[in-house]
């Protein structure tokens, strides 16, 4: 029996003209989880490891592209050489601890994130879905926290894909998941790695500023510091243009 969303999804793009895919990242673009993504490995450099000068920015080079290479970002910052075992290691406890601050703490979504959802799933010519390299139980996580409404929506995580960020896996499953030709669909990023995997899918992007600066997202088609400047016109004129 075929899903909703994928009988949506057919059923649309027999009975009507062009298709537009928003596909939106997660850690940094729904909410500021990159504040408790820093907290919780801030907390396992200094359990694990005996560092405790770790600070967010040491984090900023594995941005987007999966646990594992969060980890070792900070880790090369301090000079710290760490096996496959400790990462492997220390990426478990990190997501614990991520786990347990979403449990005992609110998450806001960042302003504009669910109006701009909901605008799109409301309209007939709009194909949404969620793309992270976050794996399925700490994306879930959030997703949850934030009341967005995965279940209606295409759902890509990292248990799906192979390659992380700024390989183009995720975007182009997502696509193909949601029935868009990549060329109209627009990935909303907050990260380098983000942004350089969505271009190498030959998707559009628009990059938001909330966890690095403009210069850092020049590579986006369009840079912005914050989702409640953008709407579905925007979106929409930006696939036609190209």
């Amino acid at each position: 029996m075929l899903s909703y969303l994928r009988f949506r999804v057919l059923f649309g793009a027999w009975t009507m003209g062009k298709l537009y895919g928003l596909i939106f990242d997660v850690d940094g673009v729904i909410a500021d989880t990159e504040a408790v993504n820093a907290r919780a490995s801030i907390r396992v450099f200094g359990e694990l490891f005996g560092l405790h000068n770790v600070v967010r920015e040491d984090f900023e080079a594995g941005l987007g592209r999966g646990a594992k290479e969060y980890v070792r970002a900070a880790a090369e910052v301090h000079g710290l050489e760490l096996t496959a075992e400790q990462v492997e290691k220390a990426t478990r406890l990190r997501q614990e601890y991520f786990l347990k601050i979403l449990a005992e703490e609110p998450l806001p979504p960042f302003p504009g994130v669910l109006e701009l959802i909901r605008a799109a799933m409301g309209r007939e010519d709009f194909r949404v879905a969620i793309a992270t390299s976050g794996t399925l139980e700490k994306s879930r996580a959030v997703l949850e926290a934030t009341a967005v409404p995965y279940r209606q929506m295409a759902y890509i995580n990292g248990n799906d894909v192979t390659h992380k960020k700024p390989d183009p896996e995720l975007f182009l499953l997502a696509a193909e998941r949601i029935g868009v030709a990549r060329r109209d669909c627009v990935v909303i990023e907050d990260a380098p790695n983000g942004v350089l995997a969505a271009k190498a899918a030959g998707a559009n992007c628009i990059a938001v500023t909330n966890s690095t600066t403009e210069t850092n997202l020049s590579q986006a088609d369009l840079v912005c510091d914050s989702l409640e400047q953008i709407n579905l016109d925007i979106i929409q004129k930006m696939i036609d243009s190209n």
